[in-house]
């Protein structure tokens, strides 16, 4: 388990990925990746290609990821979710909130 962080060289793009589970024990290194991007326009492109499980605290934390962009004028895009991860993604209509690219 783990995220990772990439900055775009403009600054107004940061991509998150996150490999193997993401629950609650991720919600720390989860915050961390994303609390320090405070301009204005900051794009957040969360990568779900390498992760195996998500459960209900992963769905808050990207709740409160999307809040985070919003507050920054910016949005999130959830990028390429595993065929399971993205049954979640369904049940809980999160296309709804946010744009998902398969």
């Amino acid at each position: 388990m783990s995220v990772n962080k990439k900055i775009s060289d403009d600054n107004n793009k940061v991509e998150i990925s996150v490999t193997g589970r993401f629950d609650f024990s991720l919600h720390q290194h989860f915050r961390d990746s994303y609390t320090s991007c405070k301009g204005k326009n900051v794009d957040f492109v969360l990568n779900l290609s390498e992760t195996t499980y998500m459960d209900s605290s992963a769905l808050g934390m990207i709740l409160l990821l999307k809040d985070h962009a919003e507050s920054c004028s910016g949005k999130v895009v959830i990028s390429k979710p595993s065929e399971s991860v993205n049954k979640i993604l369904e049940i809980a209509q999160f296309h709804r909130l946010l744009t998902i690219e398969k």
